[in-house]
């Protein structure tokens, strides 16, 4: 069975050296002393592998299933989620006004690393939950906030998120799901939602459900739409629960991945809810919730990575194929260990280099988040606003292939679901799909954040970039990171270019190329952070730091995806340049 070990190192090597934590001016980031958030990790680390890890295999194999309209969850499920309560954990980065501890959102984010590595499934159940908080945090009344923010933070109450129909996923304008507003201000909801993660289940003794709903006069399309409160028992007004809502669990969607979690199709008929936020202002509400989503989700696919690699390095150090080209490195044994073979080192050291600098990717963006929240920084709102569309779009596709090519090194026994490396690319899959398919975060890079504000955030991307490069002009030992990252820079503000351009012109030009522009933009962004980690690490050597082999292989590392993974960006950009032409060329029935 797979095991997994949480990467403190790499975590406080980025807290600490990359990111300096302690000298930064975010507010609660002084707090952050390499004790404490050793502490945290480390605590989450034990949870996560004593825990959860176990569970993980569990969840896969059992599922959940559908009684009567309950949800059982597989078996240990409610044990571990108790631990999680007990422990605190729901509450690390929730506001201390309602139960939470406070700690930013960076480190919400780190644990949650964790957390999904060792069952993904497992940790949507309380994921899905603080999105939940955040909406009513940052749009309820204060009556809402006092009724449900206690529970949700401690997930005594656990939450969801209802948009897609069945008749549509993306396009929330053709929704059906109707709210009839009642005298007493509450709303009857009526219609279906499907692919509900966490909608029912057995781990909480009540779900709130937040739900978009057509009220009478918002007109068509998605402005009209509005959101809504919709607890599965209803609260009374001592905030003791009272009798259960008209709505249910129709049944449990049979899926690729995530077994562990109950993906539901829920009917609402007259359930009773409650606006959330302004009135036809549904997907404002919504995006609060969207974009932390998305940002988890893009963490969701390197963290499967990186349970999946963990696993992989094991099996190629442990399991003994073939010898050397160069000669016997076992001679002792029969053959030699997988990991001398060129082939496998070079598919490790894709998931390694991919794994970190994802890593890095996202602790920064979530650093940025506590800047916009915490310190009220609009230019690093804006920045990871332009950043989520790829946090979400490239670190899921990679953090797919990454898994797959974990499997791989496992052979034949990578497809025998004895090891357990399929589960990690079936997990991993989803992430590609939910909170926005990755095609639709590319048109939405390229479409809208692009040039949102006038195009100054991605004006400020550029600028920042080109100023790590000139930092390190006459540092030879940054050649071979600056350099690359300056080419690769230009081939990316080359393609946004083209697409201003070309794009007015015919718009197909610049929505043909904008996947291949957000892995452009994605790979640029993992090379941004790799030469920051170099010069970290670089700076941690000339100071003494006693863990050099850390240090001398981060570096190591770092070369490796600037010289093999960063020349991805040329092909992207020949793909872009390319046009429209060849992609829209055949008639829809020529296919």
């Amino acid at each position: 069975m797979p095991t997994y070990t949480a990467p403190v190192k790499d975590m406080q090597f980025l807290l600490h050296n990359v990111l300096k934590v302690t000298g930064s001016d975010t507010p609660g980031y002084s707090d952050l002393d390499e004790g404490f958030t050793a502490a945290v990790l480390e605590e989450a680390g034990k949870v996560a592998s004593d825990v959860l890890a176990p569970l993980n295999a569990v969840g896969d194999r059992e599922g959940c299933v559908l009684e009567n309209g309950v949800v059982r969850t597989p078996k240990g499920f409610d044990a571990a989620f108790k631990a999680m309560k007990d422990g605190g954990w729901t509450a690390l980065d929730c506001d201390p006004e309602y139960g939470g501890q406070g700690l930013p959102y960076l480190m919400g984010s780190a644990v949650g690393e964790i957390f999904v590595s060792a069952n993904m499934a497992f940790n949507m159940y309380q994921g899905l939950t603080h999105g939940a908080y955040s909406a009513i945090h940052t749009h309820g009344t204060e009556d809402q906030k006092a009724t449900y923010l206690p529970k949700l933070v401690s997930c005594d109450w656990t939450g969801t998120m209802n948009l897609t129909e069945p008749h549509c996923g993306t396009d929330l304008g053709l929704m059906r799901t109707k709210a009839e507003p009642q005298e007493d201000g509450s709303y009857l909801i009526t219609g279906q939602k499907i692919f509900i993660s966490a909608g029912e289940h057995d781990l909480a003794e009540n779900i709130i459900h937040l739900v978009l709903a057509k009220a009478p006069g918002g007109g068509e399309g998605s402005k009209g739409i509005s959101l809504f409160i919709v607890p599965k028992v209803l609260v009374n007004e001592d905030g003791s629960l009272g009798a259960r809502n008209s709505l249910s669990c129709g049944k449990i969607e049979e899926k690729m991945g995530i077994h562990g979690n109950a993906t539901c199709v829920m009917n609402y008929d007259g359930a009773r809810g409650w606006l959330l936020g302004d009135l036809h202002k549904g997907m404002r509400a919504m995006f609060t919730m969207m974009n932390e989503a998305r940002l988890g989700v893009g963490l969701q696919g390197y963290a499967q990575a990186e349970a999946a690699y963990q696993n992989a390095l094991a099996y190629a150090k442990d399991r003994l194929q073939g010898r050397a080209v160069t000669g016997a490195e076992n001679p002792s044994g029969p053959a030699d260990p997988l990991i001398v073979h060129p082939d496998i080192r070079r598919n490790l050291m894709e998931q390694k280099s991919f794994v970190e600098g994802a890593r890095a990717l996202t602790f920064w963006a979530a650093h940025l988040i506590d800047r916009s929240v915490r310190q009220g920084d609009a230019a690093a709102e804006g920045l990871v606003s332009l950043m989520i569309p790829v946090i979400k779009g490239f670190q899921t596709d990679k953090g797919f292939d990454m898994a797959v090519q974990a499997q791989q090194v496992f052979g034949g026994h990578g497809y025998i679901e004895e090891w357990g490396m399929s589960q990690f690319a079936r997990d991993a899959r989803i992430a590609m799909i939910y909170e926005g398919a990755n095609g639709v975060q590319a048109l939405d890079l390229v479409g809208r954040k692009l040039a949102q504000d006038g195009g100054k955030h991605v004006m400020a991307f550029f600028e920042m970039v080109k100023a790590e490069c000139k930092a390190h002009d006459g540092d030879d030992r940054m050649t071979g990171f600056a350099e690359p990252l300056k080419v690769a820079s230009k081939q990316l503000q080359q393609a946004g270019m083209f697409f201003m351009q070309s794009g007015m012109k015919n718009p197909n030009a610049a929505l043909s190329g904008s996947y291949d522009f957000m892995h452009l933009m994605g790979h640029v962004c993992l090379g941004l952070m790799w030469t920051r980690m170099a010069k970290a690490a670089y700076e941690a050597l000339d100071a003494g730091h006693a863990d050099r082999d850390y240090l001398e292989a981060k570096i190591a590392t770092g070369r490796f995806y600037m010289a093999r993974q960063l020349p991805a960006c040329a092909m992207h950009l020949a793909r872009i340049e390319s046009g429209a032409e060849t992609v829209m060329a055949l008639p829809a029935e020529a296919f």
